[in-house]
């Protein structure tokens, strides 16, 4: 295994941290202000259009999606490039057309979409003119078990008939959200995995009905769309706005999932490495019983054990991006369990000592540390919770053994 980057990667590197140096931190508290002026307001202030049109021009554009459709780049190439990002969460991510959950429905309609979904949905999210939604989640099942999900898809002539409730839609609040992929039962009667598909709906379909953004923590994410519970009730979409084959849902599910927890898992050591700057400054300009508190040996050992934690965890990482590379997701399987598990600990780790290091500070708005902690909790659920991932890494190793 070679970690090295190459010359695309490199090039991309040194660009993409010129754009965060010269555009997107000093955007961060003009973002912040922004956001406060605009109370109630749902999907990102004007500051991260501003910082799209130059991205665009800096050719820092679709940086996730393989292929002519975005940049064209490996997970191996796409890695450090997405922990960059990770450093400004809010703002650098959507800056590039990188942000979740867009991001994951651009790589189902791109290897499941028709041309015609793909002229009608694809081409308008890879443009960032229109926002989208992934309905799966439910609140009335457990969801960590995707076969639990109850929404009905039933057919009927050349529609299908979509009844049920989902929850945490993320970015469904956005105005600018026009298309949701909906993933229900259209055959309850078969395979345990078999019974679910994915349709195409449009967000002004007759009988979507959005009833309230969630809050993840406090936080209602408005800037990113916030995350919705949306009701379907006789809503009626043709048979020609199914993904893929009927029943083929829950496979479309976990490619979709896959690259979506490693870039999740890449932008959380980003955070990391942010929460570690933050500390060690902040350590270094603050003395309590007559030393620096950075001299408290407590404090050191924090530092130190964040810097082995976050190593660890990007070798891990970037071995799981080689191996979805040269073998495939499917492959690289047990990988990616393992940093969706590790990714999220770690960080909230880390997080939680830099919020300790800042005392009052580091549970206020002033300083960035308690929102990430906040996204990287809600990650141990998103994609899968962390007992889901652990249960099946166990069945795997014990399989070895029987």
């Amino acid at each position: 295994m070679d970690f090295g980057f190459d010359a695309t990667t490199l090039d991309f590197q040194h660009r993409l941290l010129a754009f965060m140096d010269e555009f997107v931190h000093p955007a961060e508290p003009v973002f912040e202000e922004q956001q406060a002026a605009r109370p109630g307001a749902w999907g990102p202030p004007p500051i991260v259009a501003d910082l799209q049109v130059k991205a665009r021009e800096r050719g820092l554009w679709n940086l996730f999606l393989p292929g002519a459709r975005g940049a064209g780049l490996t997970n191996l190439q796409y890695a450090p490039l997405a922990e960059i990002t990770g450093r400004s969460p809010s703002l650098a991510p959507a800056a590039l057309n990188c942000a979740a959950p867009d991001t994951g429905n651009m790589e189902v309609l791109s290897q499941f979409g028709t041309p015609e979904q793909q002229a009608k949905w694809l081409d308008p999210l890879l443009e960032s003119t229109i926002r989208s939604g992934f309905a799966m989640t439910e609140p009335d099942v457990a969801s960590s078990d995707a076969t639990n999900i109850e929404t009905s898809i039933v057919r009927d002539g050349d529609d299908y008939v979509i009844n049920g409730r989902k929850w945490y839609i993320s970015g469904a609040m956005d105005p600018r959200c026009a298309i949701l992929i909906v993933m229900g039962k259209t055959d309850p009667t078969a395979a345990r995995h078999q019974q679910q598909s994915q349709v195409l709906v449009p967000t002004d379909t007759p009988g979507v009905t959005i009833r309230r953004g969630m809050h993840v923590m406090g936080y209602d994410d408005a800037d990113h769309g916030g995350h919705a519970e949306i009701d379907f009730v006789d809503a009626r979409v043709p048979v020609s706005n199914r993904i893929g084959e009927e029943g083929s849902g829950f496979a479309i599910a976990q490619a979709r999932l896959g690259p979506g927890r490693i870039h999740h898992c890449m932008r959380l050591i980003g955070m990391a490495e942010r929460a570690i700057e933050l500390m060690c400054r902040r350590v270094t300009s603050r003395v309590a019983f007559g030393r620096p508190l950075a001299d408290q040996g407590v404090i050191g050992e924090w530092i130190a054990d964040s810097r082995v934690k976050v190593e660890q965890l990007r070798l891990l990482v970037l071995k799981t991006a080689w191996l979805m590379d040269t073998v495939g997701n499917q492959g690289a399987h047990t990988e990616i369990q393992s940093i969706k598990i590790a990714a999220p600990e770690t960080t909230c780790w880390i997080i939680d000592k830099a919020m300790q290091a800042h005392g009052a500070a580091g549970v206020s708005q002033d300083t960035p540390l308690a929102q990430l902690w906040a996204a990287a909790r809600t990650i141990r659920l998103a994609d899968g919770p962390d007992e889901v991932h652990r249960r099946s890494l166990a069945r795997r190793e014990l399989k070895k053994y029987q």
